[in-house]
């Protein structure tokens, strides 16, 4: 009977594991530039003599769907969104490269362009730094652009590029900070023709009614497991009475 139980109680681990990615996407449909998180789910089998009819299920965090979300104006300079597939690069804690869409930028107290999470971004020389009292743009091909205040009449200039990465043909994971890394380590290529939508932001790609009816569903699913659990233990009560009235 044992058996049944072991499917069952993996089943509801994996239900609560969705529910919890669920959740998460729900509480991020208005995050700026936010990707949908996706689960995996593996079946598997306990290995050894009398167990391999117990089939287990593990569930995790895969992915996220990558389907660009709505872009809207907003007017301000620093505000940028990436037009198709290219992603943002960002300096992550421990000096790694990270990549994202978020586009609210701004600068720092110390003069570090970071985005809406406080990342710095990443240009062709690391993190990109820029000098007081200038008014900063961005470019469509990421080209940050400087000009001085004391001297409107000058032309920009431009002091770094932002690094657009592509990362079509590599294997990306979202980690729990919401930056997606390269698996096993390393960074991606730079996309030279990606382009950037200067006064607008990327908004979630979470539709909150599909959400809602994943949320229904998950949980009906655990219902269902719930019940079957249920159903072995009075299985085995009844075996177990059975087998005291044939003693």
């Amino acid at each position: 009977m044992d058996r049944m139980i072991w499917t069952a109680v993996t089943g509801m681990n994996a239900s609560m594991a969705r529910q919890r990615m669920i959740a998460s996407n729900m509480a991020n449909a208005q995050t700026i530039g936010f990707r949908a998180e996706v689960m995996r789910v593996t079946p598997m089998t306990l290995q050894g003599p009398s167990l391999e009819a117990r089939a287990m299920t593990d569930a995790e965090v895969h992915g996220a769907i990558m389907t660009p979300g709505p872009i809207t104006g907003t007017g301000r300079a620093l505000d940028v969104a990436v037009e198709g597939d290219a992603l943002l690069t960002v300096q992550a804690l421990g000096d790694e490269e990270a990549y994202t869409r978020r586009g609210d930028l701004s600068i720092s107290p110390n003069g570090l362009l970071v985005n809406g999470e406080g990342y710095p971004l990443v240009g062709e020389g690391g993190p990109i730094s820029l000098p007081p009292g200038s008014d900063v743009s961005i470019g469509p091909d990421g080209a940050v652009l400087v000009r001085d205040r004391a001297n409107p009449e000058a032309p920009p200039q431009q002091v770094d590029r932002l690094k657009l990465a592509n990362w079509r043909g590599s294997s990306v994971l979202k980690g729990l900070d919401g930056l997606f890394r390269v698996e096993g380590g390393g960074a991606l290529p730079r996309d030279d023709a990606a382009r950037l939508v200067s006064g607008s932001l990327e908004q979630s790609n979470v539709k909150p009614s599909e959400v809602l009816i994943e949320m229904v569903e998950a949980q009906r699913l655990y219902d269902m497991r719930t019940k079957l659990v249920a159903t072995a233990k009075e299985l085995d009560e009844g075996g177990a009475s059975l087998m005291r009235l044939n003693g």
